[in-house]
């Protein structure tokens, strides 16, 4: 077996068959400690900084390991990336024989049975969703894995999803008709039997959960662990270490028990009663709320005389439901599964509606159809580490953005770690050469009704420069709409806004045009790769903290002052940090690279804690002169 030094040498494997290879210290520093802390099963913590090549500084001692190594990335998009791309690269380099797997979430494979059940029965009369289920009907009798990212047509936010795909709810498991041609099943058999499997944070901690729960995992156990985009996971395994319930599941709910309804047990008066009374009462409930998009605090919304009786009538509809719905017990083998997921809900309402337990943030988040119920642990560490301590395995956690001023403790204690060794590998890149940041003088304050006619004046500026070729990345949807609407009318360059279509396709004609704009919020601070001449200009708008108001937030700030700490210190300040290191981290992707950052917000100079995040980003050349910015725009190819 080749040692990780030579694999990683001027006159290895990688350098003769990769094209423009350097050997990197830092990369091969990584690579063995990774080797040492699968071999051990030790922990180990690890910042690289971007160019670092940390996905070959991991998959390279995992796959000479003879152990089996769950990979987790912190999106589907990484995850495909490093199984399509990164993963038979290196096979392919390295001349080794391995089984691999790539796992996502059950509502990412195609349903057979629900196929069946919708194409029968159309459940609904809008034109888009009966288009997709024909292009979905066809693209089932031509795959082999169901994976939906294959369905040409069929994008991540289609409408027909949720009737073709699966949920761990209304899942029949063993007793579907269709079990022996389940997607879900032959994906985790191969997961199985396989030596290294590709999975993502979500469905990492929704598997975790489900383990707690003693059935229905997807994910096998392994003896080593990586997590890449690790500074994700503290936030991630509180959404799964918590609870959480949404009109949408209820009417999903609904909606399946109303194809039984109307198929098998039409004669049954008062069950369609029942689904008529529960879903009004929860339409009725949505009203409750503003109609935006909002997130707030559940325990006091909860006191509202008029929120009081929307739940009630909530709790007494699911209550007529599971009792009408018990009586068809007999009447279909289809009803048993519907309800149990009748009675889980109805458990579930009641936990969230009983606002009286410590330790936790009740929260709720609506978006234009749905409201969904949180009950969220403020501190995920003591739980995160009993489950590192019972696996008996490696765990190593990666990212370009886990320090804050070089100090890695935020990250260790968020998520309860005692790393044997944790430390920073310094990206290669020539910042001080490749790139400048520039801090606008004479900016209002970030909150004035003139920040956004002052963004769009500097921003003018620097797309003219750079002939296009900007990303503007926002901290609210508001101002990206103010500062979209204002562009629009002022550049030659095309400009596309988050939101017009899917992150994918937006980035694809960001790149295809050379030239253009892209705004975005925060899915556009990280896990975006523009290489190259096409992007020569990053525009941040302001520092990214957390809303105040958030719920969330909000709990955490009053436990920690409880505790006697500094919440601004130590929750606001270094989420804020590592938020901005990512959004700074698309400007410089490769060693080539050259480009300006403008960040618009005079706190980082006005502020004490403004040097904190100046001395967590890279040591770029600096200026307060826009002229100065634009010249070096000009100059670049």
């Amino acid at each position: 077996m080749p040692l990780i030094s030579d694999i990683f040498s001027a006159t290895g494997p990688l350098a003769l068959q990769i094209d423009g290879y350097q050997p990197r210290q830092a990369q091969i520093d990584m690579a063995l400690a990774v080797e040492e802390t699968i071999k051990k099963q030790q922990q180990l913590v690890v910042e690289a900084g971007t160019g670092t090549g940390k996905t070959f500084a991991y998959l390279a001692p995992a796959l000479l390991s003879d152990k089996k190594v769950i990979i987790s990335t912190g999106s589907k998009a990484l995850q495909e990336q490093l199984y399509h791309r990164d993963l038979p690269k290196l096979l392919k380099v390295l001349t080794i024989g391995k089984k691999t797997a790539l796992l996502k979430g059950r509502a990412n494979y195609l349903c057979p049975y629900r196929l069946n059940q919708h194409v029968s029965h159309v459940p609904t009369d809008d034109i888009d969703v009966m288009h997709e289920l024909a292009m979905v009907a066809k693209f089932a009798t031509q795959t082999k894995t169901g994976d939906m990212a294959d369905c040409i047509g069929i994008e991540e936010d289609a409408k027909v999803l949720p009737y073709v795909t699966s949920t761990a709810e209304n899942c029949l498991g063993k007793e579907c008709p269709e079990f022996d041609n389940c997607y879900i099943k032959k994906a985790r058999l191969k997961a199985i039997d396989a030596e290294l499997v590709v999975v993502n944070h979500h469905l990492f901690f929704a598997d975790m959960a489900v383990k707690e729960g003693g059935f229905g995992e997807l994910i096998p156990t392994a003896s080593a662990y990586i997590f890449d985009e690790a500074h994700q996971l503290s936030e991630i395994a509180s959404q799964y270490f918590g609870q959480s319930v949404s009109t949408k599941s209820l009417f999903d709910l609904i909606n399946d028990l109303r194809l039984v309804y109307r198929t098998e047990l039409f004669d049954m008066i008062q069950l369609g009663k029942s689904l008529d009374k529960l879903q009004s009462s929860v339409a009725d409930f949505r009203l409750q709320f503003p109609l935006e998009s909002s997130r707030g605090d559940w325990r006091e919304t909860h006191k509202n005389e008029n929120v009081k009786r929307a739940v009630e009538r909530i709790i007494n509809d699911i209550t007529f439901l599971y009792q009408v719905t018990k009586l068809a017990l007999a009447r279909s083998d289809n009803i048993a599964h519907l309800f149990d997921r009748c009675v889980e809900l109805r458990k579930l309402l009641d936990l969230m509606f009983d606002t009286k337990a410590h330790g936790f943030s009740y929260w709720y988040e609506t978006t234009k159809r749905n409201v969904t119920f949180n009950i969220t642990p403020l501190n995920i560490s003591d739980k995160f580490a009993a489950l590192i301590e019972k696996s008996d395995a490696a765990w190593v956690f990666t990212s370009a953005t886990l320090s804050v001023k070089d100090d890695l403790t935020h990250f260790n204690l968020a998520l309860g770690l005692k790393p044997s060794k944790s430390f920073i590998v310094e990206s290669p890149f020539d910042y001080h050469n490749q790139a400048l940041l520039c801090l606008p003088r004479y900016l209002p304050e970030v909150n004035s009704p003139d920040m956004a006619h002052s963004l769009v004046k500097i921003a003018l500026k620097m797309i003219a420069a750079a002939k296009g070729r900007c990303f503007i990345l926002f901290t609210s949807y508001r101002m990206m709409n103010l500062v979209a609407e204002g562009l629009s009318k002022l550049v030659q360059y095309p400009v596309f806004v988050q939101g017009q279509t899917s992150k994918r396709i937006l980035l694809e004609k960001y790149i295809r045009h050379g030239n253009a704009i892209l705004l975005g919020t925060a899915s556009f601070w990280e896990g975006v790769d523009v290489r190259g001449s096409s992007l020569s200009c990053v525009i941040i708008d302001k520092l990214p903290f957390v809303a105040p108001d958030d719920p969330l937030l909000q709990a955490k700030m009053q436990d920690c002052k409880m505790q006697g700490g500094d919440p601004f210190a130590l929750i606001q300040l270094p989420q804020a940090v590592i938020t901005l290191k990512q959004g700074v981290g698309r400007l410089i992707r490769d060693q080539n690279d050259k480009g300006v950052l403008v960040i618009c917000d005079n706190r980082l100079v006005t502020r004490q804690y403004g040097g904190l995040f100046l001395a967590s980003l890279p040591a770029m050349q600096r200026t307060r002169d826009l002229d100065r910015a634009a010249d070096f725009l000009t100059l670049i190819e």
